[in-house]
Order: C-alpha cells, then sequence, then structure tokens
C-alpha cells in the first residue's frame, strides 16, 4: 500500500512538470497578454488658476432726493428696464411753479425797460451808466429765472443711466428727505466679478487673460470673460490681491452679488497628452507601459515627466511623443519585453478627456 501511493504521488508530479499543461498558478507567463491602448496626441493645455468671486454690476447707484418734498408722481414698476434720462419720481413742485411765472414776469419787464434805455442811449437822451444798470438788471433776472428752474428740476428724479430698478421704496404722498433710498439702479448688461488670488501667481496675472465661471444657480452654465483690472495693492493679512474680471450677461441671468467659482486660463500650450489611466506611479517616478507596434508590439516601460492635469488627462512634459502606443487596461499583467495582443485601441475621449483647463500635476 505504502509503495502504490509512493508511486501515484511521483506520477502527479511529473504530470505538474510536463510542459503545455497548465498549472494552478494561471495562465501560461509566456502567452500574450491582451491590452488596451490609445496613442499618445498632442493637445491644447492651459494651466488653471481656481478662486472664488462676486458679482457688481457694472453700474450702480441708490436712487435718491436731494431735498426734502412729498412724492406727487411714481413713474416706474419694479424691475423694469429704463434708459438713461427717464423720470422716475416727480416731487411737488407747486411753489417753485408760481416762483417761475413770478420771474418770467419780472424777466418780461426788465427787458423792457433794457431795450428802453438801449434807445434812449443810442439817441444821447441817456448816460452809458444808466444802459449798463438796465443791462445788470436784465441779467440779475435771468439769473433768478436759471435757478427757479434749478430747483424744478431737483423735483423731477431721472435715470443717470440706463439699467435696471430694484424694488420700489416710497409711495405717492410720501415725504422724503435726502440721503432717503426711492430705489436701486443697476445696470447689469455686463457684470463685473471681483476675486482674490494669492500674490503668487502675481506674476501670471494680466490684463485680458481669459476667465471661466461658474455659479450653483445655473448649474452646467459657464460664464466666460477676461480680466479687466488689478488691484493695486496686496493684502497683507491674506497676502492676496484683486482682480476685477467682466462677464457679458446679455440675457440678464447674473445678479449682483452672486457667488461663482472662478477659473483663470493661463499659460496655453500644445503639448503631449494621454489618460490618466495610462500613468503607473511608483514612488515619486510615473511610468507609462508603450507598445513597441514595429517590434511586434514589445511592451516598453518609460519614465516620464508629467506636468498639468486635467478631468482624465495628464499632460506628459518628457519621456513620451506623440503618436507612440501606450497601454491603459492591462499594464499591472506586462512586463518590460512581454509580446502583447492588443484587443482595443480606445479613443482619448473614452476616458474622460476634455479640453478644460488643467490643474498642476503632482
Amino acid at each position: 500500500m505504502r509503495r502504490a501511493a509512493q508511486w501515484g504521488l511521483c506520477v502527479i508530479l511529473a504530470s505538474l512538470a510536463l510542459p503545455g499543461i497548465p498549472t494552478a498558478r494561471g495562465d501560461d507567463p509566456a502567452e500574450p497578454k491582451v491590452v488596451f491602448v490609445v496613442e499618445a496626441k498632442v493637445d491644447e493645455f492651459v494651466d488653471r488658476i481656481e478662486a472664488l468671486g462676486t458679482t457688481k454690476a457694472n453700474e450702480s447707484v441708490d436712487v435718491t432726493s436731494n431735498i426734502t418734498e412729498k412724492v406727487v408722481e411714481i413713474r416706474f414698476d419694479d424691475g423694469q428696464t429704463v434708459v438713461a434720462g427717464d423720470v422716475l419720481v416727480v416731487l411737488d413742485a407747486a411753489e417753485e411753479q408760481a416762483d417761475l411765472q413770478s420771474a418770467e414776469a419780472v424777466l418780461a419787464e426788465k427787458r423792457l425797460a433794457f431795450q428802453r434805455a438801449q434807445e434812449l442811449e443810442s439817441r444821447k437822451f441817456a448816460a452809458t451808466a444808466h444802459l449798463d444798470e438796465r443791462r445788470a438788471a436784465l441779467r440779475q433776472a435771468e439769473a433768478d429765472i436759471a435757478m427757479i428752474r434749478s430747483r424744478i428740476a431737483d423735483r423731477i428724479i431721472r435715470a443717470p443711466f440706463g439699467g435696471v430698478v430694484g424694488l420700489r421704496d416710497v409711495s405717492v404722498g410720501a415725504l422724503i428727505e435726502p440721503g432717503d433710498r426711492i430705489t436701486t439702479l443697476d445696470d447689469t448688461s455686463i457684470v463685473k466679478l471681483d476675486f482674490s488670488i494669492p500674490s503668487t501667481y502675481l506674476a501670471a496675472l494680466k490684463r485680458g487673460l481669459p476667465i471661466v465661471a461658474r455659479s450653483v444657480s445655473f448649474p452646467g452654465r459657464l460664464f466666460k470673460g477676461s480680466i479687466k483690472s488689478i488691484g493695486s495693492r496686496i493684502d497683507p493679512v491674506t497676502r492676496s490681491v484683486i482682480a476685477r474680471a467682466t462677464l457679458s450677461n446679455a440675457d440678464g441671468a447674473l445678479r449682483p452679488g452672486l457667488l461663482m467659482t472662478v477659473e483663470l486660463l493661463k499659460n496655453a500650450r500644445k503639448t503631449v497628452v494621454v489618460p490618466e489611466s495610462a500613468l503607473v506611479s511608483r514612488g515619486r517616478k510615473h511610468l507609462v507601459y508603450v507598445v513597441d507596434e514595429s517590434d511586434g508590439n514589445v511592451v516598453v516601460r518609460r519614465e516620464v515627466k508629467i506636468g498639468a492635469r486635467r478631468p482624465g488627462e495628464v499632460e506628459i512634459l518628457s519621456g513620451l511623443n506623440a503618436g507612440e502606443t501606450v497601454i491603459v487596461q492591462g499594464s499591472f499583467r506586462v512586463r518590460p519585453g512581454d509580446t502583447v495582443i492588443i484587443g482595443s485601441r480606445d479613443d482619448m475621449s473614452a476616458h474622460g478627456g476634455s479640453k478644460s483647463a488643467g490643474t498642476p500635476g503632482s
């Protein structure tokens, strides 16, 4: 019995050692592995700086009165769009209108007196000094008319610029005083976006630099603009500088005071790009596995230097050329020198690639 058992064990061990018979450890190491690949391409890449900003109207004012008077007429509705010069509120001007009529009568009398004095002086029947007195009286009457008309104009409150009025804060019959807010007026055809940027990026900031802004109020929508101006001072506490961008707002979607996420797009360039799935990290090293199709699909391992990242893609600064075939699936199953079978040649877009801005790599 013992000899039979020993003979059986020898048969089993011999069978395991025979070539071509699969072992319990899996596939034959010599059998080519199936991998999925993609071709490295040259694409446009930009660096991205993120910040938070707040929108402001291009022009904004609180509509107030500079006199104390009673409201007799309101000529706007809440949220109405107005143009420069439109009448918003009319204040009581009955007293000023009466003063104007009186002053106009005085002006007519002073004008006649000046004309008589002018005629007498031309005939040498009156002294020149008498004519000068009449001329001065006439000018005084004209100045009185201009002053009264100015007082009447103060009682007609107009829009200083075109825009959208806010909520009405007064009613007809109310007595308003200087500084009392009647309504607000905002020009939102163009929106200013103020945001803070760390001073470490100061060298990258310049007028005209493109930006992309987003708001949770408008999911999926991008608002594009550019930097218009940069603050002249750096905050000594936060070590940041204020930058101001402008955004087109033709449809009026954006309102002043809206919180937005800002992305500055700088250093636009053409560079080699591969999917992030092609990258294998070993400590601080970054590797890719290249399939040399000219040499029978032999795997070559390359150490690469990476730059910025964006969703699904990474920039390759060195170690890989455009057009080379890299493994995106199956790289952990192969070793340098292995021969592989290309199971699928994917497109870059299948790995989450996009034209969005990049972020600094690691």
